[in-house]
């Protein structure tokens, strides 16, 4: 018989007795002559056999050897084999041993790939489910076997226990209140790793009388505050942590772990849900501005700007019980769930790299979950992608799911495909740890196993801590008319802190006297709180009543404004209008851009440069001789290089970005022999600061939200994300309107993000054209964001270098080149590096502004093609001027440059977009029907559409033409034949 595995081998041995038999005869024949059995059997035997001292002479035999543990023992007192004749064992008792020993091996093997299955993990009783695979009867052991003694490396203290202590260890492992899942971990290593630590302890903690009534006053903290605001806000919306108390002292063991082993700073990502109880337990926030938010009675103070109370973040420090600090931070976070994810990660990595710290021991970031939204927003996979990602990686994660098992009114059964809220995350080599929210002692075990873990091996862990929320979506919706079973058992259920209480006081660790002051004390503590909110409210409620200028009151405002309230690492920063920032000197010497020219063509003598790169780094030697002017490429790489060399740190990430989509940057060289890496951002000086440049995932929400993160952690960097097209920044649409250009005005918070989205319609259809120019312009209002769209090397150069050298930190939205790149018109002179800086409007040198008869404002790409037609035509009256920064854009600064030209000559807005995309409407809502009431003002563009372009080149083509005919008063715009 030929069997197609070993495995196959071994499945009919456990399974057929009769081939026992079979297996000896054929090792009968195996012993006298290995060639007279076949290939596969003689392989089986010789993996199994072993050498055996026998009492007259050493002779062969073979063994089932099980997985990670030592040969088979059985009976009370050691092994037991029956010999022939010769002293030899018997080969049937041996094959019996190993058989057996297989069996309970398999039996071992089931409870750490399944025992989580059975574990009691659901506060509300879920029904247990019967897994045949957890029973002695599934392989064929029965109450005969129980007193037989069986090898095990960790469970039941190891060595040889009986298989009812073993059964029973398994099941307190892996089937109590801790339901494990690490069987799809690839490495051996780590699975024995985890399984030495749980098995030997059976999955338990063994906590002080001090740490037990620390866990106590974390719940009595929890519980007690929700209590006190239902009560004393009634109606208010919170979002509680009812249910779910246990997150507090979860947490609160979290740091004090994490501190024990190195940590000095934590960064929490979190929703809405019991960011309040989080906000006074853990980050330390007074309970009296608490309150305070609550009252909200002074309006004038929030004009136009703002967050609840639930969305807000905060920072503080933590000391712990052995007296080291931890500095926390709960970063700010809008309503759509799981999107500040990658937004923690991107600080908490802008943090390692500040403090050299590529581990990530330093810091460490806990992102808290709802189980709807692990399951169901694809954010969760995207960030959990970036972990063991080079570009991305911090050290590790903890993620805590707050398992409520409901989404608002959405049961688990309607939100997921899969039987967990976390089997996204089996897509990483980590942990899962399923935990009983009302066994804060089991939670606590989690906890430590997971910073050990994190500790170890530096990657993520999942803990899905079950319990249930015990009002509705929020504190006005009514559960019962959706889940009425539900709640009927969350109304019948004490609080976790009532049943650890009654636990403590039943083993007698602590008085109920103990427990009554602390609920006392934490009670009185509240309310003082809420009479001094009360009395600062009225106070500021009385000046607030004197007139003063609020927001409303227009550009005079006297409000605190968000430039004077910055701290730490942001002081020397500021917001606000950027009129009140001044310029800043962008240019650098020609000795200096010609060396950092020389230095990014260099490579080592022993480095094969592919033959057509190698012109390109010729061209580049030659751009520094003057002999070729500088392209986008070179005037891009000396902006990034010359801000290293000057102690700046430079991050660039994006699909593609080492290469550039369009073949441009060759940031990163490869051996042509080797394929060896060379980068060139990294060789520029000795001194310089670091330059990282890096291909994304395929990924645009997570990866701008992590650089997002990273420029709020970096604000004295150059932080960039390049779209591969600019149309595909759509994908990322809530990290751009939730946090870049609201943050501010949210949260009070700056970040000086670049984004780099290639725009332009060129013929390749309607997904490679657009960079939704007009929706930035639509999102622009309070100098929030830059946008600029700059049409030669020299202005993204003085653009770039502007962005990192002036105070002022406001997100830069660049509408960057595709064919631009390599148009012989986009270029500059070294001069205009040296001695130029940034033009917000470049004018039109070529044209008398006294002999023009008609004005075309434009921007980006379309210039060079008007200049073009121009000069076919060899019309010398039409005025062409760049609008190189769109927003903020100043009607005095358009009103300066238009001065020169006569009254009533006729300004138009050109554009290569359709009517209601791009900038038309944008400049519309700013000029109407004249600049100045002396200049008509009126567009040209494309009819409007529903679709950023046409997917036809010969149809782009017409329609070009006929822009560029009526843009010079030649033909009416392109319309499109009526159906």
């Amino acid at each position: 018989m030929k069997y197609p595995s070993k495995k196959a081998m071994e499945n009919e041995l456990q399974s057929n007795p009769l081939s026992l038999a079979f297996v000896e005869a054929l090792y009968e024949n195996y012993l006298r002559d290995p060639d007279s059995v076949d290939e596969t059997w003689r392989r089986y035997f010789a993996d199994q056999t072993q050498e055996v001292q026998g009492d007259a002479e050493d002779v062969k035999t073979f063994r089932t050897r099980p997985r990670f543990t030592p040969r088979p023992l059985f009976g009370n007192g050691g092994p037991v084999r029956s010999r022939n004749g010769n002293g030899a064992t018997s080969l049937s008792a041996e094959v019996d041993a190993a058989s057996l020993q297989h069996k309970v091996d398999l039996l071992i093997r089931n409870y750490r790939v399944r025992g989580h299955r059975r574990a009691r993990i659901d506060p509300l009783g879920r029904k247990k489910l019967v897994m045949r695979e957890l029973t002695p009867e599934y392989y064929g052991l029965t109450d005969d076997h129980m007193q037989l003694r069986f090898a095990t490396e960790f469970l039941a203290g190891g060595g040889t226990p009986t298989l009812e202590d073993i059964i029973h260890s398994a099941q307190q492992t892996y089937c109590r209140y801790i339901g494990c899942q690490f069987m799809h971990i690839d490495s051996i290593a780590v699975r024995e790793w985890l399984q030495s630590r749980m098995e030997r302890s059976e999955n338990r903690i063994k906590l002080s009388r001090k740490e037990q009534l620390r866990i106590l006053t974390r719940l009595t903290d929890a519980v007690m505050l929700e209590e006190f605001i239902q009560k004393k806000f009634l109606g208010a919306k919170s979002f509680s942590l009812e249910g779910a108390e246990t997150l507090i002292p979860l947490l609160d063991f979290a740091i004090e772990r994490s501190g024990e082993h190195g940590v000095e700073e934590v960064i929490i990502g979190m929703p809405h849900r019991g960011r309040l109880n989080v906000l006074a337990n853990i980050m330390g926030k007074n309970p009296r501005n608490i309150f305070q938010e609550f009252q909200d009675n002074v309006p004038e103070l929030n004009v136009g700007r703002g967050d609840v109370k639930y969305h807000l973040g905060y920072h503080s420090n933590w000391i712990t019980e052995t007296g080291k600090k931890v500095h926390l931070a709960l970063t700010f976070n809008p309503s759509h769930l799981e999107y500040v994810n990658s937004v923690a990660l991107g600080r908490m990595r802008a943090k390692n790299d500040r403090d050299d710290d590529p581990r990530g021991d330093k810091g460490l970031v806990v992102l808290i979950h709802g189980d709807a939204a692990f399951a169901g927003e694809g954010i969760v996979q995207e960030t959990l992608n970036l972990s063991q990602l080079e570009a991305y990686t911090t050290g590790g994660t903890i993620h805590i799911i707050v398992n409520n098992q409901i989404g608002f009114t959405t049961t688990p059964n309607q939100a997921r495909s899969s039987t967990y809220a976390s089997d996204i995350a089996r897509m990483l080599q980590s942990p899962i740890f399923h935990v009983n929210g009302e066994d804060p002692e089991s939670v606590a075990q989690v906890v430590n196993l997971a910073i050990a873990f994190r500790t170890e091996y530096r990657r993520d862990v999942v803990i899905d801590m079950y319990c249930y929320r015990r009002r509705g979506h929020n504190e006005g919706d009514e559960p019962n008319f959706t889940q009425p079973l539900m709640y009927q058992k969350i109304r019948e259920r004490e609080s976790v802190r009532e049943t650890y209480l009654r636990r403590l006081l039943r083993l007698g660790g602590i008085m109920e006297q103990e427990a009554q002051l602390i609920e006392e004390k934490r009670r009185q503590h509240l309310e003082d709180e809420l009479s001094a909110a009360r009395k600062h409210s009225r106070r500021i409620k009385y000046e607030a009543d004197k007139p003063i200028r609020s927001r409303m009151a227009g550009p005079e405002t006297t409000l605190t404004t968000p430039q004077n309230e910055m701290f730490g690492m942001w002081t020397r920063y500021v917001g606000g209008p950027e009129i009140y920032v001044p310029d800043v000197e962008t240019r650098i010497s020609r000795e200096r851009i010609v060396s950092l020219l020389e230095r990014l063509t260099d490579t080592p003598e022993s480095f094969k440069v592919h033959p057509k790169l190698q012109r390109v780094l010729e061209q580049r030697r030659s751009m520094a001789t003057d002999e070729k002017p500088l392209d986008w490429a070179a005037g891009e790489a000396l902006a990034l290089a010359s801000l290293a060399t000057e102690g700046v740190r430079v991050r660039l990430t994006g699909q593609d970005s080492e290469r550039g989509t369009f073949s441009h940057r060759h940031s990163v060289l490869h051996d042509y022999e080797t394929g060896e890496p060379y980068r060139l951002f990294q060789h520029l000086d000795p001194e310089q600061a670091p330059v990282e440049i890096h291909n994304s995932p395929l990924s645009e929400a997570s990866v701008l939200g992590f650089e997002y993160g990273y420029s709020v952690g970096c604000p004295d960097g150059l932080v960039m994300w390049e779209a591969q097209f600019g149309d595909f920044v759509n994908v990322a649409q809530v990290i751009i309107d939730q946090f870049i250009t609201t943050a501010e005005d949210k949260w009070r918070r700056l970040n000086g993000l670049v984004m780099l989205l290639p725009h332009g319609l060129e013929g390749t259809g309607p997904e490679h054209a657009s960079a939704r120019l007009e929706r930035f312009l639509q999102l622009a209002a309070e100098d929030n964001m830059q946008i600029v769209f700059p049409t030669t090397p020299a202005q993204i150069f003085h653009c770039i270098r502007r962005q990192v050298l002036r105070p002022w930190r406001k997100p830069l939205i660049v509408m960057s080149p595709k064919s631009m790149l390599r148009n012989p018109r986009a270029v500059s002179r070294l001069e205009e590096l040296s001695e130029g800086a940034f033009q917000r409007i470049i004018t039109d040198p070529d044209i008398d502004p006294k002999k023009t008869t008609r004005i075309i404002l434009c921007t980006g790409k379309i210039y060079y093609d008007l200049i073009q037609r121009r000069e076919e035509l060899e019309h010398d009256d039409v005025a062409i001027i760049r609008v190189e920064q769109l927003y903020p854009l100043e009607n005095k600064l358009v009103s300066s440059v238009l001065a020169p030209y006569k009254d009533g000559t006729p300004v138009f807005w050109v554009q290569e977009e359709p009517e209601n995309m791009g900038a038309w409407r944008y400049m519309l809502s700013k000029f109407r029907d004249s600049i100045d009431h002396r200049l008509p003002f009126s567009g040209i563009y494309r009819p409007p559409s529903a679709s950023p372009a046409t997917g036809s080149a010969s149809s782009h083509r017409l329609e070009h033409i006929q822009l560029m005919a009526e843009a010079f008063g030649l033909a009416v715009s392109v319309r499109r034949p009526v159906a």
